[in-house]
């Protein structure tokens, strides 16, 4: 059995969840409340099996597996039934790189413990912490749009579902989530909209999970 610990609002579980449903891969999620007496992801029976204090780590045959995007990758090489990644060399390399604009590039600056650091360490407002999320968020959106504009057609890459979509969907979510204006991301937009009429997206889905508020 597949042990995911999970919180239902984060994005990065959410690529994972993603993805054990594209393969349809039966799991137990275990919950890790990031916010409930300072996150119980500082506990020290969490920080054992994830030192950076942070979800998802997946349990698999007695090893745990960290980072999101490794988590992926490592899912979609065991069960290569329902591939998402291309076989093109060059059209893999281009849907990681989609992967690698929203864990890499937007989302780690605009994750809870950042805008918690914003707001309790450095002492920021409510609203200049929102001004900082909204900023990264047009930055990675409107490079998104133009990347996405030379391949996305019904998903990211073309009519086929991708890792690519497994990332771009929650971190879209995220933007709802946060009131972050859409309309000039008709693609991503789009995109979105389609992944997440999928069972195995909408399935995923924050709202759909067990520790659910």
């Amino acid at each position: 059995m597949i042990k995911l610990y999970s919180y239902f609002r984060s994005s990065a579980a959410f690529r994972v969840r993603i993805v054990l449903n594209l393969k349809l891969l039966p799991y137990e999620t275990v919950a890790v409340h990031l916010v409930n007496q300072g996150g119980e992801q500082h506990a020290p029976e969490y920080t054992q099996l994830n030192p950076m204090h942070v979800v998802p780590s997946l349990e698999h045959e007695g090893h745990i597996l960290l980072e999101s995007n490794a988590i992926c990758e490592y899912l979609n090489e065991w069960q290569p039934a329902n591939p998402l990644l291309p076989v093109e060399l060059i059209e893999r390399a281009w849907v990681r790189s989609i992967c690698q604009v929203v864990a890499c590039d937007i989302h780690p600056v605009n994750n809870l413990r950042v805008l918690n650091y914003l707001t309790g360490t450095l002492g920021h407002s409510e609203g200049e912490k929102m001004a900082w999320y909204r900023h990264w968020i047009v930055r990675g959106f409107e490079a998104l749009e133009t990347i996405l504009s030379k391949r996305a057609a019904e998903h990211c890459w073309g009519n086929t579902i991708t890792l690519a979509d497994a990332f771009v969907s929650p971190q879209v979510w995220n933007a709802h989530r946060f009131n972050c204006p859409m309309e000039n991301y008709p693609i991503l937009n789009r995109v979105y909209n389609n992944a997440m009429q999928l069972p195995a997206f909408h399935q995923a889905a924050p709202a759909m999970q067990p520790d659910a508020e």
